[in-house]
């Protein structure tokens, strides 16, 4: 008998709890922050800046952000 998981499917990622946006701030900025939940980033209208939600977690690195078009 094997131990390997029979199901193909893979796990959902945590959802992003929107109550974080009321403690976090852009850190280059200090501005505020909006949720996109589509692309599952928090984005810095005055930075020009999208930080990414990994596995339901902020990732709040100006050097991981993506620059806004």
């Amino acid at each position: 008998m094997s131990d390997t998981p029979t199901s193909t499917s893979t796990p959902a990622a945590p959802a992003f709890d929107r109550r974080m946006l009321e403690a976090l701030v852009c850190p280059r900025t200090h501005g505020t922050l909006r949720y996109d939940a589509e692309r599952q980033e928090l984005i810095s209208e005055n930075a020009g800046l999208a930080y990414p939600i990994r596995a339901g977690i902020p990732v709040m690195l100006v050097d991981e952000a993506r620059v806004l078009d």
